[in-house]
């Protein structure tokens, strides 16, 4: 297994003899023998371990276990406890998904602070069929279908060519301790449901299920070769990216033969899973505004594309604005001067400049989002308006009214920004001083 070990490590290049890695090791049996393979290799190790705090007396004998470990091979061991239930609850995710965030985010910071090269984990050929029977089972494109990769950014498993029934006959061989952890055996996590259940089934069907499942697996890698070169070719006809948002043509989507999988392949990356992806599809012959949303992104069916941005939280702030101001609100800069009228006074034409009677106002103005509820009295109609009301009627799109600025005086809005003034604070053949704000 040795001498197997390092051919792979060579052919597919994970790693140099000269390079120090920090290695996840847990107690159990992959892992300490992945660790007794690095050490025979003199390899120069980290040990990072994770005390979840899930198995009571048991987690804290792994990490007594594991510190002891590093100190019969001479490698430094950092150690840390994690509230893993508690995280779990808070984010509303999986004890699995929990530990999972809590380990890698983890990993890599101790990787920095002892300028490690990669973070190495004893994940192996078993786990590889375990991960694509999950992803199947949750919903996939082709890359869930590619199983585990051998190395990603600065992830490596080395074990990926070996089977867990190989591991532990080298375990054997080699009179190795390693923990049993119980819960590998109950069935409470998905993965062990299909460790314990669902392969051996398979099994029945077929005695070489293993083999089998990882020839599919190198045949799907294959395959998404492909797969994304067509993908990537065919995207430069419907996808455009503009100050941070993601524009999907929908005329072009639509001329696609399968554009569900277009779909998918684009917007997976950021938390669009299966169903939500159909449910995009079938709103594209609805009317316009249907906002899809995951944890940190949002995607608005628009009029003419679908458009992506990243999620933040409304700006419910007020800003002051006075007579001789200038603030500047994100991108936009808003400027005002306050003068007395002259005898031949020309409005602006440019839907960015705004002229008040000063006379009206209350000082100093303020600068707000909208909300719900709000009203005022648009120049050139009769009666009070919902500013919603006035979105609808004019098409603005969910970004449009996202970005959409009031200006108020008192309790009064008094300017939609850059859109229509309050005809209460018009200039009329009476008014004195004017109040000029322009945005830009």
């Amino acid at each position: 297994m040795h001498r197997k070990l390092v051919r792979h490590i060579e052919k597919e290049e994970l790693f140099n003899r000269n390079e120090k890695l920090l290695i996840a090791v847990s107690g159990g049996l992959d892992s300490v023998v992945l660790l007794h393979l690095l050490h025979k290799m003199e390899m120069d190790c980290v040990v990072a371990h994770c005390n979840f705090q899930l198995r009571g007396q048991d987690s804290d004998g792994d990490e007594d276990f594991v510190i002891n470990l590093g100190k019969e091979y001479n490698f430094p061991v950092h150690s840390i406890t994690f509230e893993t239930t508690d995280y779990a609850k808070e984010n509303g995710i999986s004890i699995e998904m929990a530990a999972r965030d809590l380990r890698y985010n983890w990993f890599e910071t101790i990787r920095k602070e002892n300028d490690c090269q990669y973070i190495l984990t004893a994940h192996h050929a078993d786990d590889v069929i375990e991960t694509v029977l999950i992803n199947l089972a949750r919903g996939t494109g082709i890359h869930g279908l590619t199983g585990i990769k051998a190395k990603k950014g600065k992830l490596v498993r080395p074990l990926l060519p070996f089977t867990r029934e190989e591991i532990k006959t080298y375990a054997e061989q080699n009179e190795l301790e390693y923990r049993e952890d119980y819960t590998n055996i109950q069935t409470d996590f998905v993965r062990n449901k299909i460790r314990h259940q669902v392969i051996p089934v398979l099994e029945e069907i077929n005695p070489a299920i293993q083999k089998t499942m990882n020839e599919n697996v190198r045949r799907f890698r294959d395959v998404e070769q492909i797969y994304n070169q067509d993908i990537l070719k065919k995207r430069l006809s419907f996808v455009d990216q503009e100050e941070g948002r993601l524009l999907i043509l929908i005329a072009g989507l639509k001329k696609l033969t399968s554009p569900v999988s277009h779909l998918y392949e684009l917007l997976q990356p950021y938390g669009f899973h299966s169903r939500g992806i159909v449910n995009i599809i079938e709103s594209l012959d609805s009317i316009s505004g249907k906002m899809f949303y995951t944890e940190n992104y949002q995607l608005l069916r628009d009029r003419d594309y679908l458009v992506l941005t990243e999620k933040g939280e409304k700006d419910f702030r007020e800003y002051q604005l006075d007579k001789n101001d200038r603030i500047e609100l994100g991108e936009c800069v808003f400027e005002s001067k306050l003068f007395d009228r002259p005898l031949e006074f020309k409005f602006s034409t440019d839907p960015h400049v705004a002229c008040f009677d000063a006379d009206k106002l209350t000082f100093p103005l303020k600068l707000r989002k909208w909300k719900e509820g709000d009203m005022f009295h648009p120049i050139g109609m009769k009666g009070r308006k919902k500013v919603s009301d006035y979105f609808i009627d004019n098409k603005f799109s969910l970004t449009d009214k996202e970005n959409a600025w009031l200006l108020v005086s008192g309790e009064e809005i008094v300017w939609l920004v850059g859109h229509r003034m309050d005809d209460r604070y018009k200039i009329t053949k009476d008014t004195l001083s004017i109040y000029q704000v322009s945005v830009g």
